[in-house]
């Protein structure tokens, strides 16, 4: 056991002289390779950089990675304050903005650490508690409903590149116990072990805002945490065929209803044309009416006159005795005469009526049927409604549609009282002409009869033929009364008729003004759609072009004189709002050990 304790220590003597040889020879051939330039394929850069609670900068470093080529010395450019090397315990010499270091390994990192390099963005955290902006210490332990904001924005003192071409994720982590009712418009949440999670995302060249309100018990909260890197995968443009076929289908859609406002304007002027013919025709009508109105009554006292002078007569002659002499009889003839021209100009003025009445009623009766008797149904209307069409204008057509039929279905139904009237004229005129005649026959049978007669049998005579003449007259009188009431009543109720077709005149005037307007509109749609499917795919190739950052070659952050970067990330982090823990006494320090006490303990 001695000899070998003896070999042993022998060996722990010999040992430390080899080992130092060996590594006196490695670092001889490492200098002879230090000598010699290096070179790399490719240089990675993640910027680590820590933000207090509401997103002032604080601390920022470097961590740059190399995949090595060839051994050697490489090169480097950053505005450091510090490096270190994070690969080996070789030296890095750094002067100015140079980074010398040397490269043994396939991989080699070194850390730089930067002051004063403002992030491409600018982060600004608010917090309230409800209602109320607070600081984050003052919201450490409290209750209430809390609302989170971030805000993004460009940084102008910063480099655009990162802000245009890279997109930041934030990811903030909310204790289940201490978070309810957790909602976050802009962003999702997501369930991490028994916590919540909320991840926002602010898209490249596009500033963001973003918000959380949940309610909150003895507040405390974990770091936000930001991301920011390029997309990384291309942007494939989406098949858009079928999409741009139903915009064609759209456009071609708006053209047809172009052509079918413009057919509708035809029509609706061709009903305010119709509507005028009708307002002119009712108007004739109208006056005419109006005209046999008040003609009717002096044609009604007028008969009244000759009826009263007629039984005046009768009385008269029937009371006399025979001494009436010839000059009395002469003069009886005299009034007959007078009688029958009054009848003869009766008869004419009824003939003229007749005639105006006739030609108005005509008139009228062409401007009705000029109303064009289209059968629109309610569904058609309701068609017209989902057309898209100025709703204002669709609703005065369906009202001037309904008015303008109602107005036609009226006159059928009183077109059988405009033909009696017309009747009624031609018959009442016959009937003054026919008592003329008769009373002129009598005038002539009593002055032929008036010398060399018997006085009495011609008075006689003269007084049977006037109670005749009276008799009938009393009848054509009462006739008379009772057409001059109809015509009364006609021209009373037509003049509401002829109101109404003067408003249906105006209502088809404003229609085709409005139609005019819609057709203009849908002609506007028309143009502004026939290119819909050019456009959208022209909005989509920009979308995807302004997202697709495939293309896009990466730059170095640090210092432009730095070549073959081939990503460069961002790793933020804000400052955690949490208590701060008890600081726990550290263990007794043992005393340090000697060579031999350490190796005395191998063999206990």
């Amino acid at each position: 056991m001695k000899r070998i304790f003896a070999l042993f220590m022998l060996i722990l003597l010999i040992m430390p002289s080899f080992l130092v040889s060996a590594e006196q020879n490695e670092s001889s051939k490492d200098e002879e390779n230090s000598e010699e330039e290096g070179s790399y394929s490719s240089k990675h850069e993640v910027v680590y950089s820590t933000l207090n609670a509401v997103g002032d900068q604080e601390e920022m470093y470097v961590i740059n990675n190399f995949s090595i080529e060839e051994p050697g010395k490489i090169v480097d450019y950053g505005p450091y304050t510090n490096v270190q090397n994070l690969t080996n315990v070789s030296e890095i010499i750094q002067e100015d903005e140079r980074v010398q270091m040397k490269a043994q390994e396939d991989e080699f990192y070194y850390q730089g650490d930067l002051e004063d390099k403002p992030l491409p963005w600018t982060i600004d955290v608010t917090y309230q508690l409800d209602g109320e902006e607070m600081i984050p210490e003052d919201l450490l332990g409290e209750d209430g409903e809390l609302q989170l904001q971030i805000n993004t924005d460009k940084n102008e003192d910063a480099d655009p590149f990162f802000f245009e071409n890279y997109l930041l994720q934030m990811t903030i982590t909310l204790d289940s116990d201490r978070y309810d009712n957790i909602e976050a418009p802009e962003g999702t949440v997501a369930n991490a072990g028994k916590d919540r999670q909320v991840t926002f995302m602010a898209m490249p060249d596009k500033e963001g805002s973003f918000s959380i309100n949940a309610d909150v018990t003895d507040l405390e909260m974990e770091s936000i945490e930001i991301a920011a890197v390029p997309p990384s995968m291309a942007i494939d443009a989406p098949d858009t065929g079928a999409m741009t076929d139903d915009m064609s289908s759209l456009s071609d859609a708006t053209a047809e209803i172009h052509r079918g406002v413009g057919e509708l304007k035809q029509g609706i002027a061709e009903l305010n044309n119709g509507a005028a013919n009708l307002y002119d025709g009712s108007s004739q009508y109208n006056n005419g009416v109006q005209e046999l109105n008040t003609g009717s009554t002096e044609l009604v006292e007028g008969s009244a006159a000759i009826q009263s002078s007629l039984a005046t007569m009768s009385e008269q002659v029937g009371s006399s005795t025979g001494d009436m002499n010839v000059e009395d009889l002469q003069e009886l003839e005299e009034g007959l005469n007078q009688l029958s021209g009054g009848l003869k100009d009766a008869d004419t003025n009824l003939a003229n009526l007749k005639d105006e009445f006739g030609e108005a009623y005509e008139a009228l009766d062409q401007a009705i049927e000029a109303i064009p008797g289209y059968d629109i149904s309610d569904e058609n209307i309701e068609a017209l409604y989902e057309s898209g069409a100025d709703e204002e204008v669709i609703n005065q057509l369906v009202e001037t549609y309904q008015s303008a039929q109602t107005a036609k279905q009226t006159y059928t139904n009183e077109k059988e009282a405009f033909s009696d009237v017309s009747s009624s004229l031609e018959t009442n005129a016959g009937s003054i002409s026919e008592l003329s005649d008769r009373l002129l026959n009598v005038v002539n049978q009593a002055s032929g009869n008036l010398e060399g007669v018997d006085f009495a049998d011609s008075i006689q005579e003269l007084q049977q033929g006037l109670q005749d003449l009276s008799s009938h007259y009393n009848d054509f009188h009462s006739g008379l009364v009772e057409y001059t009431d109809g015509a009364s009543e006609l021209a009373n109720s037509y003049q509401e008729i002829h109101g109404g077709i003067s408003e249906l005149t105006d209502g088809t005037t404003e229609l085709e003004q409005g139609a005019s307007e819609l057709h203009e509109g849908t002609g506007e749609l028309a143009a502004s759609t026939s290119d819909i499917p050019e456009q959208m795919q022209s909005e989509i190739d920009q979308m995807v072009e302004e997202y697709d950052k495939s293309d896009v070659e990466p730059v170095s952050f640090v210092s432009g004189e730095n070549e073959k970067v081939e990503s460069v990330q961002f790793v933020i982090k804000t400052d955690s709002i949490k208590k701060e823990e008890e600081e726990q006494a550290p263990p007794e320090e043992e005393e340090e050990k000697g060579f031999w006490d350490r190796l005395l303990d191998l063999f206990q």
